[in-house]
């Protein structure tokens, strides 16, 4: 790449001082919608001539609420994941997680996911985020799948709900599954079924400038370029994906559900599996569920089935990384997980 092509890639309207004062009041900017995200959604509930407890109260609810907290997520993510690539150009962060050291790669994106209290769509930022940044495919699907399946909140509560014993087994299978599914992927050299605009961006220059001349203003240029061009392409599947699952929420058909998980037919699990992958919550949400149906006799281990693919292979969720994977790549993600899924099961409802 020449010197003039270099010099149009990073924006270099604003002075450095403009961009080092500029961050830290971002950042308070940040925090502050963050942290008003609860409010907000109630006050623009509230001016709907709807009851707030209502079907359709809780999906306005729920969209207001997740749209913007998915959006401050993925921007923030985006722009800290970039300024970190200008230090780490995929080159290198490709011989870093390289040879046998690359192994460890997967339980620690699994443990990051473990010990990250995100649902689904809100673990899709920094996915992409690892993504950008040029980690391991595998490593970062490691992460995505132990994100909402095992995170703090949904083990806390399942941990009030069913004992500390079933907790711990619950937290083994999920770790195990985001391990091993990430394991698998990883050594699929899926890499090719990126979606086109995500493989350039791992393989294109950092900056406009060699990596030892970028000074602090280069590399916060960097970031910001980089959430202009990421969250530029996303941001509509966002609304989109989440409108879906607003819609969803609050509708759910427990007595068909239970009808379905009750049994002890061995169609149980996957059928389980199937009727939550539509759906779309977060650990949080879905605990109640599982506790009104286990309380009306439905087996644990399906349970558990479809607890694990509302949170981990939910509709929105896919809709979403549509915008980073190929329809090829998201099959083989929902194929391997959903066999994970599967075993936690038929596992659970033999051993319970």
């Amino acid at each position: 790449m020449t010197a003039e092509t270099h010099e149009n890639a990073t924006p270099r309207g604003l002075p450095d001082w403009v961009w080092y004062a500029g961050l830290p009041l971002a950042a308070i900017i940040w925090w502050a919608l963050y942290s008003q995200l609860i409010p907000f959604s109630e006050w623009v509930t509230a001016l709907f001539p709807v009851d707030r407890n209502s079907h359709t109260g809780e999906a306005i609810a729920f969209f207001v609420y997740d749209v913007p907290k998915v959006l401050l997520l993925l921007t923030g993510i985006v722009f800290v994941t970039g300024v970190l690539r200008s230090w780490f150009s995929p080159e290198k962060t490709r011989v870093i997680l390289a040879g046998k050291r690359q192994i460890w790669g997967y339980p620690l994106g699994a443990m990051l996911g473990v010990f990250t209290p995100f649902c689904s769509c809100s673990s899709v930022p920094l996915f992409i985020g690892f993504v950008s940044a040029g980690i391991p495919l595998g490593v970062t699907f490691s992460f995505l799948i132990a994100g909402p399946m095992v995170g703090p909140v949904g083990l806390g509560l399942l941990y009030g709900l069913v004992g500390w014993k079933i907790a711990t087994i619950y937290l083994v299978f999920g770790f195990t599954i985001a391990t091993v599914a990430g394991l698998v992927l990883g050594r699929m050299g899926l890499e090719r079924y990126l979606q086109d605009w995500v493989r350039e961006l791992n393989t294109g220059p950092v900056g406009d400038l060699p990596e030892e001349r970028l000074t602090l203003a280069d590399r916060l240029k960097i970031g910001a370029l980089q959430v202009r061009e990421i969250v530029g392409k996303v941001w509509i599947w966002v609304l989109v994906g989440i409108g879906i699952g607003a819609a969803i929420h609050g509708y759910v058909p427990e007595e068909m559900m239970l009808r379905i998980m009750g049994g002890e037919a061995w169609w149980s699990v996957p059928a389980a599996v199937v009727v939550g992958v539509p759906m779309y919550t977060n650990a949080a949400g879905v605990i109640p569920i599982v506790e009104a149906l286990l309380g009306k006799g439905a087996a644990l281990g399906t349970t558990l089935a479809f607890m694990m693919s509302v949170i981990a292979l939910s509709l929105p969720e896919m809709i979403i990384l549509k915008q980073v994977l190929t329809y090829r790549l998201i099959a083989i993600f929902i194929a391997v997980v959903s066999a994970g899924i599967l075993a936690t099961g038929f596992l659970f409802n033999v051993i319970m």
